[in-house]
């Protein structure tokens, strides 16, 4: 089974995809940082639904990294990644270094403000900054007509679709639903690194947040600070007490909620020693539909 081509340079991506267009075919874009999983692969088949040209960029961008994280030890496997993407019809791998894609002197960067502020932003400063500026540059490389991402990292989404509607990109961005382990746990590249031990700690993450969701609509609960300090309590004793957030937000604008009366999405982020792993689930209580109830100020 033949592989998918690797393309290395923005010049050459953009040549490859100017060519598809000037077909009439579509071209559609999953980013990715590599070592993929079956919940990148459900992107791939969701792009690959949606065009008829799929690319795939494996990128680890280095400028959404801060200092003190992962970047040196995140997995790397270009030969796995793409026996993985063999047989799903991929019509290139956009695998730039990051020599190529950032000139040595590079002072440009692309930021969206507000929603980038709370949640992950909060614990990572830079790190949205990196993300943006990476996927605008991606756009432009590969000039997708469509572009796919996970629900596992709503901020990440709806960052993203803030930035192609104020910069007035003609890209549509799909969200695809989160990709599960047989236990709940969220796919992720970084699960690897978990021991044994936290690796059976971890699904509790899922079946705390559904306890919270479910919660929501049975309509017991709709003060949200009660329901996130609950929240919290469990994945301390079931996971681990170092806990970057536990928030429930409007889904548009990721402001924290007071009272629950619309939908909402249950965010948490927890750490392990070693690894980071970030949820969430989108909940709703009986009688939503007038819009979440804002942050007050």
């Amino acid at each position: 089974m033949q592989t998918p081509p690797v393309i290395v340079t923005p010049a050459q991506m953009q040549a490859q995809s100017r060519a598809w267009r000037q077909a009439g075919l579509r071209v559609g874009l999953v980013p990715t940082m590599g070592y993929l999983h079956q919940g990148h692969l459900s992107l791939v088949e969701e792009c690959r639904r949606r065009c008829e040209r799929t690319v795939v960029s494996i990128f680890v961008n280095p400028l959404q990294f801060g200092p003190q994280e992962d970047f040196a030890v995140y997995p790397r496997d270009l030969d796995r990644d793409l026996r993985l993407l063999a047989p799903l019809g991929v019509a290139a791998v956009f695998h730039p270094s990051a020599e190529a894609f950032y000139a040595p002197d590079h002072c440009t960067f692309v930021e969206v403000e507000r929603l980038t502020s709370g949640l992950c932003g909060a614990f990572r400063p830079g790190h949205f900054r990196g993300v943006t500026t990476v996927v605008t540059k991606l756009f432009n490389a590969v000039q997708p007509e469509v572009a796919v991402f996970g629900q596992k990292d709503y901020q990440q989404a709806a960052v993203i679709q803030r930035l192609v509607r104020d910069l007035n990109m003609d890209i549509e961005i799909v969200t695809a639903p989160t990709v599960r382990e047989p236990d709940g746990l969220a796919m992720s590249s970084r699960n690897t690194r978990l021991t044994p031990a936290e690796r059976q700690r971890a699904p509790a993450i899922y079946r705390c947040l559904r306890a919270a969701q479910e919660r929501i609509a049975a309509g017991t609960e709709t003060d949200a600070a009660r329901l996130c300090q609950r929240l919290r309590a469990e994945l301390a004793a079931q996971v681990s007490p170092d806990i970057d957030y536990v928030e429930a937000v409007d889904p548009e604008t990721l402001e924290p909620v007071q009272r629950i009366a619309g939908p909402v999405v249950i965010a948490v982020a927890v750490r392990l020693p070693s690894a980071r792993l970030i949820d969430n689930l989108r909940a709703e209580p009986p009688a939503a539909g007038r819009g979440a109830a804002r942050a007050q100020v």
